[in-house]
């Protein structure tokens, strides 16, 4: 097979909460004339990002086309998960003109583009572009490690000291890899806080590369689709923290799924979420929640403090049962603690 003939892959990352999903849901709205195929992989064993995304399958991008891998990350899990599932999309009756790649928050994407190179799929498919959404508020704010200024000045203090933090290293391999950054929800931002959040990447860069604004996911599929960049071919142009070694390490984070009734107070649940992030620094909740009286389910998507609600659709079926992914660093993860101020 010829290079001509290789279906080119978009690899999608970005750090917790910057809004894949949402970049995805656009994209599938806006194929362009594409068959897509979407590989999602989420950190924890619950699916709600795939959920959603199931949720808008279409003629343009059938459900059987919506793959989910949520039971590890593929940078880790390549020839378990990976490479079948690639493999199963390419041996489909109608194979995809274009798959993405959603990575969990907390993927870093140089080993996924490693896995390129594997016999078994490296004359089929190309890695078009890798995009990476940074959440310009948060940038901005230095939100993408507990406390940015602490950890640099106890660097420029200490040079035998490791002046990285796990958050900082998620945020920089992910930015470093890609070919156009998105700097989503440029609405809560601002103009100033985009500049910000444009000098902090700036800084970080080792290689020009484009930084677009965008609000809503909402952004001309040509601008991120056919970038041609055969990334697997360029990974020395990629730096990462984690160059030289074969694995790295997720126990820096974990998840844990709190499982509740029906909830009476959607608003005191949100203001319970917010306590979370101030009192145990928890860094993602997401999930559903189910309201007494209402028919449909409550999506919660939060980040940090800041959380988005929405009535999404109804249970039908589904049992009636709030269902929420809480992820934090692995010393701030402690269930019962969690489920206490949850329940109230």
């Amino acid at each position: 097979m010829s290079d001509l003939a290789k279906i080119p892959v978009t690899v999608i990352t970005g750090f917790l909460g910057s809004g894949k999903t949402t970049l995805i849901r656009h994209l599938m709205m806006n194929p362009q004339g594409k068959r897509l195929a979407i590989l999602v992989n989420e950190f924890g064993t619950v699916g709600v990002d795939g959920d959603i995304l199931k949720a808008c399958a279409d003629e343009s991008c059938p459900l059987e086309n919506i793959v989910e891998l949520a039971n590890g990350c593929i940078c880790c899990t390549v020839a378990d998960d990976f490479i079948p599932t690639i493999e199963a999309l390419m041996a489909m009756p109608v194979r995809p003109d274009h798959i993405l790649i959603e990575t969990s928050g907390l993927a870093l994407p140089k080993p996924l583009l490693k896995a390129f190179d594997w016999p078994a799929i490296r004359s089929k498919i190309t890695v078009d572009g890798v995009i990476a959404l940074a959440d310009a508020e948060a940038v901005a704010a230095g939100r993408f490690a507990p406390d940015v200024a602490a950890v640099d000045a106890q660097r420029l203090a200490d040079a035998s000291i490791d002046h990285e933090t796990p958050l900082s290293e998620v945020f920089e391999d992910q930015i470093l890899c890609a070919d156009i950054i998105l700097l989503s929800k440029a609405d809560l931002a601002g103009e100033a806080g985009l500049d910000a959040a444009r000098a902090v990447i700036a800084a970080e860069m080792t290689r020009n590369v484009p930084m677009i604004a965008m609000t809503d996911g909402v952004i001309d599929p040509r601008v991120i689709l056919g970038i041609n960049a055969a990334a697997e071919d360029d990974l020395a142009a990629r730096p990462s923290h984690h160059d030289g070694h074969d694995d790295h390490e997720h126990e820096d984070f974990e998840s844990v799924v709190i499982d509740l009734p029906e909830v009476a107070d959607p608003d005191a649940l949100q203001a319970a979420i917010v306590r979370l992030a101030q009192e145990q620094h928890i860094l993602r909740v997401k999930g559903y929640v189910a309201v007494v009286g209402k028919p449909m389910r409550m999506l919660v998507q939060a980040v940090g403090a800041r959380i988005r609600v929405q009535y999404d659709r109804p249970w039908g079926d589904t049992p009636r049962q709030t269902r929420l992914v809480v992820i934090a660093e692995h010393d701030h993860i402690n269930e019962a603690a969690i489920r206490a101020v949850l329940v109230g």
